[in-house]
């Protein structure tokens, strides 16, 4: 169902557009999250140890894919919002051209280079191999990973954020039912855990572009909207290329982090890998709510509501803090049975080493809070280059940090880096969003809901 946010209460559109991203974003997560336990607990230590190595470069793949998308997204939703509806067709074919070329691309080279890789990252020799596999084998699925992110994109634009998260929950439970065939049941190992998300991740892309064919006409492309506009694709660029590089930064410090860890051994290099997952399952909540001030800034901005953005903005930030005293006290309750869920045995290292991670963790969730919401303003806006400035900022102190701690603290280290290139990157973005604020004439302008 399209959505308005141009008038209407703001705390409730907020809350009820965000909810099902939320939703979305943790089964896209439970994709990897799934493949983590049913390898740890079926396959051993080596095998999960082998997925953690190879899954930041995937996960640059996706946060750049994502990255393009939500610049695209910006300007679906500001011509949706303008009531530009042929505009809109134009971008969202577009972007899945684009999208298109530019997945194939990346299939290419993980099928030539993705032993070079897994070697540039100081990956025991135990699990390299499997490393490389897995890596070859989830990055055949990148085209699907593109489309369901660009057609979803599409859908959030028109405020439609509920019917993606139904097709990829479908899609969800498949994953983990092939897990447990591949992995479990036929022992394929890392390579079954590879080829259940591919499978999964191709249902999910074309359920959504059934439904958008079926139910959504205003989205549906006819053969001769099929093309690149040059135009479009230019701003697309400018913007997408700007949003890919700043969602990339964050894997590409975790790659250079995951370095870092790799010398400290497998137990905790699988220590690490299972802390990541919790840490994506915390964070992805505080991305969503992110996401969904992002469309309804782009929203008012193409409508020209520049009093209802502000409100927008402050909403948002309650209610990132809102989300950050739950998961603080969730993530406190249950850091040691999560950590047990990765290992087949209850105890052990790995545990030990998660358990003192999460219970730091739990605390500092609060500065990303405020950060992803401070980005979805400047998002709305159009505004790419703070959120990937500040990015910058965040990732460069918090790896210089871990070069630093990690060799005397071990992986208690990296919990106080995170926690210092957050408070860099707040120093920067607060004074700017006042500056921003004040040069801005849309913002400026007093205009009722």
């Amino acid at each position: 169902m399209m959505k308005d946010m141009t008038r209407g209460n703001i705390s409730s559109q907020l809350i009820r557009f965000s909810i099902p991203l939320v939703l979305g974003n943790l089964f896209q997560l439970t994709y990897n999250a799934v493949d983590s336990i049913v390898v740890g607990r079926f396959a051993g230590e080596e095998a999960l140890a082998a997925v953690g190595a190879a899954g930041p470069v995937m996960n640059i793949v996706i946060l750049g894919i994502t990255g393009i998308c939500i610049g695209a997204s910006v300007l679906m939703s500001e011509f949706f919002g303008a009531g530009s509806h042929e505009k809109l067709k134009r971008e969202i074919s577009t972007t899945l051209l684009f999208g298109l070329y530019f997945s194939l691309a990346i299939v290419g080279l993980g099928l030539l280079f993705s032993g070079e890789i897994i070697r540039l990252l100081r990956v025991p020799k135990e699990i390299s191999e499997d490393a490389a596999i897995y890596l070859r084998v989830i990055l055949i699925g990148t085209p699907f990973t593109f489309f369901y992110n660009g057609v979803a994109s599409a859908l959030r634009s028109v405020g439609d954020s509920k019917t993606p998260v139904r097709f990829l929950a479908m899609a969800s439970v498949l994953n983990a039912v092939l897990d447990l065939v591949f992995v479990a049941g036929f022992h394929m190992g890392v390579f079954g855990a590879a080829l259940a998300t591919d499978i999964a991740e191709a249902v999910s892309a074309l359920l959504c572009i059934s439904y958008i064919y079926k139910k959504v006409p205003l989205l549906k492309l006819k053969p001769k909207d099929v093309r690149i506009d040059r135009e479009l694709l230019s701003l697309t660029v400018k913007q997408g290329a700007v949003t890919a590089l700043q969602q990339s930064c964050q894997p590409i410090g975790k790659l250079l982090i995951q370095g870092v860890i790799n010398p400290l051994g497998v137990s905790t290099i699988a220590a690490f890998q299972a802390v990541n997952r919790v840490d994506d399952f915390a964070f992805t909540p505080e991305q969503s709510i992110s996401s969904g001030m992002m469309t309804f800034v782009a929203q008012n901005r193409g409508a020209g509501n520049g009093e209802r953005i502000k409100k927008g903005f402050r909403t948002g930030l309650f209610i990132e803090a809102g989300y950050w005293v739950i998961i603080c006290i969730v993530i406190l309750l249950i850091k040691e049975p999560v950590m047990r869920l990765f290992v087949s045995n209850g105890d052990g290292a790995m545990v030990k080493i998660g358990a003192e991670y999460l219970s730091l963790m739990a605390f500092f969730y609060v500065m990303p809070a405020f950060t992803n919401g401070i980005q979805g303003f400047f998002r709305g806006m159009g505004n790419m280059s703070i959120t990937l400035i500040s990015t910058l900022i965040q990732i460069s102190v918090r790896v210089a940090l871990v070069v630093l701690l990690v060799p005397s603290m071990g992986m208690k280290g990296v919990p106080y880096a995170c926690l210092a290139g957050w408070t860099c990157m707040l120093l920067y973005e607060i004074p700017y969003y006042f500056w921003f604020k004040k040069k801005n004439e849309l913002l400026q302008e007093k205009k009722h809901d």
